[in-house]
């Protein structure tokens, strides 16, 4: 196999057809913090650098046919870390996102998906950004990845690029069924929700 694909905004990609053809595959996402500028009591003679301390959630919400969400049980995150079918294990939740790699890890294993299920959203939420007054102009770097579980090669990566500040959650993706083939879809959808419930009301 080649190198993983990158691709853009917008565009989609056939994870289990031809030589590909994906079953179980770890689907890891990332970002760093931005260097901010904290400024002492004496203003600008004590200037301290440190990284923005921001806590983003990844979540998966499971849509049925009608693209709709009809269960508490069809989202996954780090509340809830197994999906009601058990084709969804989220690896646990990064609480800054610092270091290299990935920050939080999800596990798929799209023949066991509920055929009920039609839609994977991946979704990242800063926790509680109007009170900690954060957005994502704090974060860089940000990324989707989609890796072949059974020999741990990178397959995708989708590296966000456009300017996320003064948003509060990305969908940054989503797999989803086309005919008979699961398809991956990069999204980078920049919104104002301040929580993981008003996301989900998107698809209710």
């Amino acid at each position: 196999m080649g190198m993983a694909i990158n691709i853009e905004k917008g565009h989609d990609i056939v994870l289990t057809k031809g030589s590909i053809a994906l079953s179980k595959i770890l689907v890891g996402l990332g970002w760093d913090p931005v260097l901010v500028e904290k400024k002492g009591l004496i203003g600008t003679l004590l200037v301290d650098n440190d990284f923005a301390d921001i806590d983003c959630d990844v979540s998966v919400i499971m849509l049925d046919k009608q693209d709709r969400f009809v269960d508490k049980s069809h989202v996954v995150y780090f509340g809830n870390l197994k999906s009601f079918d058990e084709s969804i294990v989220h690896l646990g939740d990064s609480l800054s996102g610092e270091g290299n790699g990935d920050d939080e890890q999800i596990i798929v294993e799209l023949p066991k998906i509920s055929p009920n299920i039609y839609r994977l959203i991946f979704v990242v939420n800063i926790y509680q950004p109007n009170k900690r007054k954060q957005d994502f102009g704090l974060i860089k770097n940000a990324y989707i990845r989609i890796v072949n579980a059974s020999n741990n090669r990178e397959f995708i990566r989708f590296n966000l690029s456009d300017d996320y500040k003064g948003k509060t959650t990305l969908i940054i993706g989503e797999i989803y069924r086309h005919e008979n083939e699961w398809r991956f879809l990069a999204m980078g959808e920049g919104t104002n929700d301040t929580s993981l419930n008003e996301v989900i009301t998107r698809y209710r």
